[in-house]
């Protein structure tokens, strides 16, 4: 800068040269010479003038900015020397807090009281002094929690981790750890979060011992623009229990697995999702952090799917306490049928109906003594197509509660009837009823009809620690069974009743850390009379970020 200064200075001084040579050149010229010159000499001289004079004046401004900017960068260097000392202030405050609270109560305490009357003035005059003095205290402590509260901030932001999309638009990370350690006593369709018990088989399971990491779960969700009027979000969701790959130790690897993947436009009172999501006309689920890779009481009375859908969702708010949600939309016809091929899409015996499945459900959330309730009815329709001009009709009616039982208990259950639901978890899996061999045009294609439902307790002492007892029942039709020998279904035996019941304790250490131990307790029954009960006991360990 101050070689700027310099450079600007040279030509003043040059001028001053010059118009000094011109006064005081020597000779004397001649008088016509003189006299012929004499007007352009003085123009000249009064331009350059001119020149020097408007150059003086920038130099006096360029010497007025320097001695603002040194001003400021005096008042930046007063700031950050205070800013220190108000750190080193509050670093000392929370290194004593006992001190702290004796100097606030010392500052802040009241002039005592003229132990006699001869001293009213020195009294009224240290009240004067303390109350003085109050108000820059005050102000001075004020400044150091804005300052602490601002340096929090900071550090909380600089310590979330970011994740970054390539859209730019704002995305989460979450999910959860989740390791279980388990045993059984009777062999059961799955080691580590079984559903169903099974009679002997080639391969006997009634003492085992185990654990798994593959009920974690991963999810993204990110949030776009504002379209229509309505805010835009996908996420989808993944596990890890999608099979076992055909290597040693494999268990212990399991493959990742789709689980939910949806889009939203969200307005004010309307919703429109599209995607793989839940089956919305059973939206509850028993609490248990023993099954996650699929619902508790699947196949005991408890309908689910991850099901590719559409739906349209609207909520009328009649007052502060009531509300009314409104549900329809189409799914994928599912029937619960096995793909044929590991890589190849097959279309399933619904999809090949070439319609989809209808749903539609109604809920009344209502809140009573400031507590939160919910009742919800729902219905579906699909069908189904076997080949050879059979046509099969499937149907379910639901009915889901939510109730409050007082300040440390609530009641949620969920009940079901229908017929041909093996697509949809219901009938323990089982869809429909052969006569005889599939491939046979003689053979008829029956619907199985079922109703199931399940209920939970839940006792939540403190908002860390929760106790859920649960029971569920899957009922297919043992009539029908006994009737038609042939059930298309992954277990070797036709299944006539399932049931579920579990106990539980949650325990939350922190927010995003819990604990669990679980009993349960798995009976099924063969058509054919004969039943298998199985026990499963889970610890499980769970990180949620």
């Amino acid at each position: 800068m101050r070689f700027k200064i310099c450079l600007i200075s040279f030509p003043i001084l040059l001028l001053d040269l010059l118009l000094g040579s011109s006064v005081c050149s020597g000779g004397t010229p001649e008088p016509q010479k003189q006299e012929s010159a004499a007007q352009p000499s003085g123009d000249a001289s009064s331009d350059v003038r001119a020149m020097g004079e408007s150059i003086r004046a920038l130099y006096a401004q360029l010497e007025a900015l320097m001695t603002q900017i040194n001003d400021m960068k005096n008042e930046q260097q007063k700031a950050l020397q205070e800013a220190r000392n108000l750190r080193h202030e509050l670093d000392a405050l929370k290194a004593h807090p006992d001190a702290r609270e004796a100097q606030a109560q010392s500052n802040y305490a009241p002039p005592k009281r003229a132990e006699s009357a001869s001293a009213p003035h020195a009294t009224s005059l240290a009240a004067e002094q303390t109350f003085a003095a109050e108000p820059a205290l005050v102000e001075r402590l004020a400044r150091l929690e804005e300052n602490q509260q601002f340096i929090d901030e900071k550090i909380g932001v600089q310590e979330q981790s970011k994740v970054e999309s390539g859209s730019k638009y704002h995305a989460r990370l979450s999910g959860i750890v989740l390791f279980n350690l388990y045993g059984n006593q009777g062999n059961v369709d799955n080691q580590d979060f079984p559903q169903v018990a099974l009679g002997p088989g080639t391969v006997e399971s009634n003492h085992a011992i185990g654990a798994s990491l593959r009920q974690s779960q991963v999810g993204f969700e990110v949030f776009g623009p504002d379209i229509a009027g309505a805010h835009t979000s996908a996420n989808v969701r993944f596990d890890f229990a999608g099979g076992f790959p055909s290597v040693p130790n494999g268990a212990a690897t399991g493959l990742v697995r789709l689980r939910t993947g949806t889009m939203r436009l969200d307005w004010k009172n309307t919703s429109l999702i599209g995607g793989q999501d839940t089956f919305f006309l059973a939206p509850l689920a028993p609490t248990s952090i023993a099954s996650l890779a699929t619902p508790a009481m699947s196949y005991a009375g408890n309908l689910w799917s991850w099901t590719p859908q559409v739906r349209m969702e609207h909520r009328i708010v009649f007052t502060e306490n009531s509300a009314f949600t409104l549900q329809g939309g189409i799914l994928d016809s599912f029937s619960g049928d096995t793909p044929y091929s590991s890589y190849g899409r097959d279309p399933s015996w619904g999809e090949q109906s070439g319609q989809p499945a209808y749903a539609a459900r109604v809920a009344w959330t209502g809140r009573t003594f400031g507590q939160q309730w919910t009742i919800g009815t729902g219905g579906l329709y699909a069908q189904q197509f076997w080949g050879f001009g059979r046509n099969v009709d499937s149907w379910t009616s639901t009915l889901d509660l939510s109730l409050p039982l007082g300040r440390f208990l609530g009641f949620t259950g969920a009940f079901y009837r229908g017929r041909a639901l093996g697509g949809f978890g219901g009938g323990i899996g089982q869809s429909v009823l052969f006569s005889g061999s599939l491939g046979d045009p003689a053979s008829s294609v029956h619907p199985l009809n079922s109703m199931g439902g399940w209920a939970q307790l839940k006792f939540k002492l403190t908002p860390k620690f929760e106790m859920n007892s649960a029971f569920g029942q899957d009922n297919p039709f043992a009539s029908e069974l006994r009737a038609s020998p042939i059930v298309p279904s992954e277990y070797p035996e036709t299944l006539s009743r399932n049931q579920i019941w579990f106990t539980n304790f949650i325990y939350r250490a922190r927010s995003n850390v819990l604990f669990s131990l679980e009993f349960r307790q798995i009976k099924t029954t063969e058509t054919e009379g004969d039943r298998y009960v199985a026990n499963h006991v889970n610890l499980a360990l769970g990180y949620i970020f």
